[in-house]
C-alpha cells in the first residue's frame, strides 16, 4: 500500500488563508480611496485660486488692460507702472536675499552652539530668542523705524532685510538647533581627532550633514521675505524703493480708486511663479529636514 507525501500542517493553512493578488489590490486600492479623494480634494481647494488668477490674468475683460482676446495687456500695464516692474522684481530680490543670507548665518552659527557648546544661560538665551514668535508682529515696526531711522537705515531696504531677519530667527534657530542635535557628536569628535578645530568640524564634516534644515530654512525665509506686506509699507516711502507685494498693492487703486483687476492678477501671477518653482525644486530636502525634526522629536 503506498501513501502519498503530505505538506505540513503550517505550509496547509498558509496556502489556505492567501488571497488571490487580484483581490488583495483591489482591497489595497478600496482602502486607500479615502486618502486620495482627501488629499485630492485639499489640492483643488488650494490649487482653484491660484489657477483661477493665473487664467483670469490673460482672458478678456472690461476695465482692464486686455479688453479683445487673449494676452498680455495686464501684463504690460503691469510692467510700465510707475518705476516698473523689473525695478520692484530687484527690490524684492535684493530684500528676499539678503534676509535668507544673513537668516542663514545667524541660525547656521546660533544653531550649532546651542547643540554642541554649553555654557552659562544656554537654555534661557535660546527661550529668549523663540519668544520673539509671542510678540505680535505689527506692533514692534513702529518702534523698529524709529529705531532704523536713528541708525541711519530709515527708507532703506537693508533696514527691511534686518527687520525680517530678525523675525524669521526663532524658527530659523529651533530648526537648526534641532538638525545639529540629530548628528551623533562621534562625528565631530573623529574631525577633531584628525586636526580640525570646532568651525573646522562644522565646516568640513556638520554642514553637508544639515544640508536639509539649511535648506528648509533659507526656504521659509525667502517666502517670508518675498511676500511681506507689512514691513516696506511701514519702512519705505520712497516709491522707487518699493518691493513686488507694496507695487502690486498700490497698483489697485491708481485710477481714481478703481481696482485695477487684471493687472493685480497679473501682479499675483509674477508674485506666486518665483515661490512655486523654489518650492518644487527644493521639495525633496524641504521634507528631509522637517523629518529630522521630526524623528528628534
Amino acid at each position: 500500500m503506498t501513501t502519498t507525501a503530505r505538506p505540513p500542517l503550517e505550509a496547509t493553512a498558509l496556502i489556505r488563508v492567501e488571497e488571490p493578488r487580484p483581490r488583495r489590490r483591489s482591497r489595497r486600492l478600496l482602502m486607500g480611496m479615502p486618502y486620495g479623494v482627501f488629499t485630492a480634494a485639499l489640492a483643488i481647494i488650494f490649487l482653484y485660486p491660484l489657477v483661477w488668477t493665473a487664467v483670469s490674468s490673460f482672458e478678456p475683460r472690461a476695465g482692464t488692460s486686455q479688453t479683445d482676446g487673449w494676452g498680455f495687456g495686464n501684463y504690460a500695464s503691469l510692467a510700465n507702472y510707475q518705476a516698473g516692474i523689473w525695478v520692484y522684481l530687484g527690490n524684492s530680490l535684493f530684500v528676499s536675499l539678503l534676509t535668507v543670507a544673513l537668516t542663514l548665518l545667524v541660525s547656521l552659527t546660533g544653531g550649532y552652539a546651542f547643540a554642541r557648546f554649553s555654557f552659562p544661560g544656554k537654555n534661557a538665551l535660546f527661550l529668549t530668542t523663540l519668544a520673539i514668535l509671542m510678540v505680535p508682529y505689527a506692533t514692534l515696526l513702529i518702534p523698529l523705524y524709529v529705531l532704523l531711522t536713528r541708525v541711519g537705515l530709515g527708507n532703506s531696504l537693508v533696514g527691511v532685510a534686518l527687520v525680517l531677519t530678525m523675525f524669521q530667527l526663532p524658527f530659523s534657530m529651533f530648526m537648526m538647533r534641532i538638525s545639529f542635535e540629530s548628528i551623533p557628536r562621534e562625528l565631530d569628535e573623529a574631525a577633531m581627532v584628525d586636526g580640525c578645530s570646532s568651525f573646522g568640524a562644522l565646516r568640513r564634516v556638520l554642514l553637508p550633514a544639515v544640508k536639509p534644515g539649511l535648506i528648509t530654512v533659507g526656504l521659509f525665509a525667502f517666502l517670508a521675505a518675498w511676500n511681506d506686506f507689512m514691513a516696506p509699507l511701514i519702512l519705505i516711502s520712497d516709491s522707487n524703493r518699493m518691493t513686488l507685494p507694496l507695487a502690486v498693492a498700490n497698483l489697485r487703486g491708481q485710477v481714481q480708486g478703481v481696482v485695477d483687476y487684471g493687472a493685480t492678477e497679473a501682479g499675483v501671477v509674477v508674485l506666486a511663479l518665483p515661490c512655486i518653482i523654489l518650492f518644487l525644486l527644493l521639495q525633496r530636502h524641504y521634507v528631509r529636514g522637517f523629518m529630522t525634526g521630526a524623528f528628534k522629536g
